[in-house]
């Protein structure tokens, strides 16, 4: 992330200062005045008192560097014409690393012109006779990045999208013509490589793949992408030897007659700024590959503000008091930018919330006596029709829609200029989401304002308080685990029955893979025949979504019409698609009427009941195995595997506006079990006493500082704290001891519990405070409080917790090394 410099320096005078009723200084920056977009949020947090911190961002000045030799003049002058006159020296150096064959991963801020750096080699292998295959992780991406290659009007380049929303005729037109292809990870999932015969023009010519935004392939997800990668490297080198006629073409070796290995297509890798971007490289292609991270692209300054809604006299569970909620607030804003003419994006985490955010500006106009403007509000999800998102892409570049509320589906490289700024309504996850969101303003070199705001939640009421977390710490590293059993074995199902696999292509798997091939070979699913491991069974492998650890989804159908609705993975739909569950889908509300397991269907109504649903789950935890552990003083913090049994027992309907609970139904289903991986810690015997002896309600303790703890896991750990979960009791029978767990909600584990165990010390310590600070009395939801509970809240200690982990905390000083 880019250097800093306070709006309030310590060391000298503030300059003008407007303080707020909070006592917040904010300075106007000595290069001159606020952007108006900064200027009118600014003046609202004066008058508020809900900003919190406010920090400059300067701007820097750009770096060019000479055209490649290697480009042809034809390219150049196409990238004149579109208005770039020369590279940034980062676009130069990563293009010349990959027209070397050398893979190379990008990973510079938002706005650093990263598609240049992967156009100039991929399109002049295009216009030299060889194709170019880029994917993107969203369709609006995609889409985008199809209208910037016609732009340039290059008669040799053939540019074809082909996702969810092509039209069989055009997917025919892309098999038989395409050589610039843009697709997502799902398709070539569940199309392009099952099918790879009938792309065999473009892959025995397939020279580059463009794998951008990689820095969203996280977790279970980025597994599996991970793999569908591999998958391709090997489908692309085998069309590559026919192509020649060498006979059967293996990553790294000879073919059949001796000829030259096949080196397979070169990855060109773009990434917002992330920690370890060659890890992530390899971790997801299983290649080498040089970094560029030093953006040479210009910069506009941007002022970036933390905002903070006000408690309200509304009451939730257990009587807790209820903030003002995010979406509320950016609505408020997105409206005041609105009257003031200045463009600006409200990300919001949800598609349902895109379009609450885009209503409510629409009422704080007509309360403003400012109707006439609301044409100029829109909503944008990834629900919407591909034309009417498209039109709404446009209308936003036209400057006819001035205020935009929408999902991430925006938030990943769609170019959209003159934005002058950039509500985030809630912590999207990561640094790097949140600086790419952030980004989005000011892509012209203006000035931008970007704006933080938090959700009742722990680890955005951490952050908005403690700033140094958001601006002076490196960004995450992206987590995945392309090794877990779990997601590896239908790949390498997958993989055999594209192919045959060979021992060389199990390798490419990783080191894990030849136990895994070993245990499906056994269970009759791969042959072996010589050198060679088949796939034993008719068609194809039933394959799975990317954002599931296998297993086949639960079918959401309309129970009027049969119509699909959705899918889900199985265990999800325990939680989200019981019987008489209130379930969102695409902007709409839908209330289930059955579930039936066994079909693997549940069947909904078209129906909003006017009151939100969530399960109960009894949860139990058994330590399977220690992997590693770490002594801190007399208390100890462990990672290792688990086998969690959880069952929904009953689901509660609750107050939309307060989340209070209305009435609870049973259910009847049965129970799970999930062999992941934890993260726990433990006080000793007499830690416990002393904790008790000062009247600590100790089951209440160790239950909020569970909760709290998972609300701040992704402050260490690039996940959702719905990635996770977490059982905790005054004495566990698996430890003997009051014990917190904290396990990923995967099966064979994501390695979110692995990072937390890395950076126990710092993120227990977040926790304590985060607790600590929180202005409620006795617990909220912005502390100790969570929003999927399975005991109702209960028993909670919000004084008890901040207890508890400063006595875990004490012996950190004197921890040895984990061993």
């Amino acid at each position: 992330m880019p250097a800093l410099t306070p709006l309030v320096p310590e060391d000298q005078p503030a300059g003008p200062v407007r303080p707020s009723p909070a006592g917040l200084g904010i300075r106007v920056p000595r290069d001159g005045p606020p952007s108006p977009g900064a200027s009118r949020i600014l003046s609202q947090g004066a008058r508020s008192g809900r900003l919190t911190h406010v920090e400059l961002i300067p701007a820097s000045e750009g770096r060019r560097a000479d055209w490649p030799a290697w480009v042809p003049a034809e390219l150049t002058a196409a990238f004149g014409q579109a208005g770039v006159q020369a590279p940034w020296v980062h676009q130069a150096v990563a293009a010349d690393h990959a027209r070397g064959g050398r893979s190379v991963i990008i990973s510079t801020p938002a706005a650093s012109g990263k598609s240049v750096g992967y156009l100039l080699p991929a399109l002049t292998g295009v216009l030299e006779g060889r194709t170019s295959l880029y994917i993107a992780p969203t369709r609006a991406l995609a889409a985008d990045q199809l209208r910037l290659v016609r732009s340039l009007g290059l008669r040799g380049v053939r540019a074809a999208v082909v996702d969810g929303d092509t039209p069989a005729s055009e997917r025919a037109w892309a098999r038989a013509h395409a050589s610039y292809l843009l697709t997502t990870p799902d398709m070539l999932h569940h199309t392009l490589l099952p099918r790879h015969s009938r792309w065999d023009g473009f892959l025995r010519r397939l020279q580059y793949v463009i794998v951008d935004e990689c820095h969203g392939y996280r977790g279970v997800f980025g597994s599996h992408v991970a793999h569908v990668l591999r998958r391709l490297r090997r489908v692309a080198v085998h069309h590559a030897a026919a192509g020649r006629g060498t006979g059967r073409g293996r990553l790294g070796e000879a073919g059949h007659d001796g000829g030259p290995a096949a080196p397979g297509p070169v990855f060109i890798l773009a990434s917002a700024t992330i920690s370890e971007p060659g890890r992530c490289a390899r971790l997801l292609t299983g290649l080498d590959a040089e970094t560029v991270t030093e953006s040479a692209a210009p910069r506009g300054p941007l002022t970036f503000c933390l905002w903070e809604p006000p408690l309200t006299t509304l009451r939730g569970e257990a009587g807790a008091p209820v903030r003002r909620t995010a979406t509320a607030e950016a609505a408020g804003l997105l409206a005041d930018l609105v009257i003031g003419d200045v463009p600006a994006l409200a990300f919001v985490r949800s598609r349902r919330g895109a379009e609450a955010v885009a209503m409510g500006a629409r009422r704080a106009l007509a309360e403003a006596g400012a109707a006439g403007l609301a044409p100029r509000i829109a909503a944008y999800r990834s629900g919407y029709l591909a034309a009417d998102r498209r039109e709404l892409e446009d209308r936003l570049r036209a400057g006819t829609i001035t205020g935009l509320a929408t999902t991430t589906a925006l938030e990943l490289g769609v170019n959209i200029t003159g934005l002058d700024a950039v509500l985030i309504a809630g912590w999207p996850g990561t640094r790097a989401a949140l600086w790419q969101q952030a980004g989005r303003a000011g892509r012209d070199g203006r000035g931008a304002v970007a704006v933080l705001i938090a959700r009742d939640d722990p680890l955005d009421t951490y952050l908005v308080h403690h700033p140094e977390a958001i601006l002076d710490r490196p960004v995450e590293a992206t987590v995945l685990d392309p090794g877990n059993p779990y997601i590896l074995a239908p790949h390498l199902c997958s993989a055999a029955a594209e192919l045959p696999l060979t021992q060389a292509d199990i390798e490419l798997f990783g080191p894990g893979a030849a136990a895994v091939a070993d245990r499906l070979t056994r269970a009759g699913m791969l042959r072996p025949r010589g050198h060679w491991r088949y796939w034993t069974r008719q068609g194809r492998p039933a394959t799975a979504g990317l954002r599931g650890t296998g297993g086949l989804p639960v079918r959401i159908v309309e129970e009027s019409t049969g119509r699909l609705v959705g899918t889900m993975d199985e265990p999800s739909a325990h939680v989200l698609a019981h019987t008489g569950a209130v379930y969102p889908h695409q902007g709409e509300i839908y209330l289930v009427s059955s579930l039936d397991l066994a079909d693997g269907v549940a069947l909904v109504e078209a129906r909003d009941p006017g009151y939100a649903t969530s399960a109960r789950e009894l949860t139990r935890i058994e330590v399977a195995a220690e992997l590693r552990s770490a002594r801190w003083g007399a208390a100890q913090v462990h990672f290792g595997d688990v086998q969690v049994t959880r069952q929904v027992t009953s689901y509660v309907r609750r107050q939309l506006e307060t989340g209070q609970p209305a009435e609870q139904t049973p259910l009847d289903l049965p129970p799970r079990t999930l062999r992941t991986r934890a993260v726990w810690w433990t006080i000793s015997p007499g830690q416990r006493a002393a904790l008790a002896g000062r009247g600590v309600d100790l089951a209440g303790a160790a239950h909020a500082a569970e909760h709290a703890s998972i609300g701040l896991l992704p402050l260490v750990a690039a996940c959702d704290r719905w990635d996770v979960g977490g059982v905790s009791a005054d004495l566990h029978p698996a430890t003997g001891r009051l014990t917190v767990f904290v396990y990923d909600g995967h099966e064979g584990g994501a390695g979110f519990a692995e990072r937390g165990f890395r950076a126990a010390a710092d993120w227990l310590r977040a926790t304590a405070q985060a607790i600590e600070s929180c202005e409620c009395g006795a617990g909220c939801p912005s502390c100790i409080q969570s929003p999927k509970c399975g005991n109702g809240n209960e028993p909670l200690s919000k004084s008890g917790a901040v207890s508890l982990l400063e006595c875990l905390l004490q012996g950190r000083r004197n921890a040895v090394s984990p061993r």
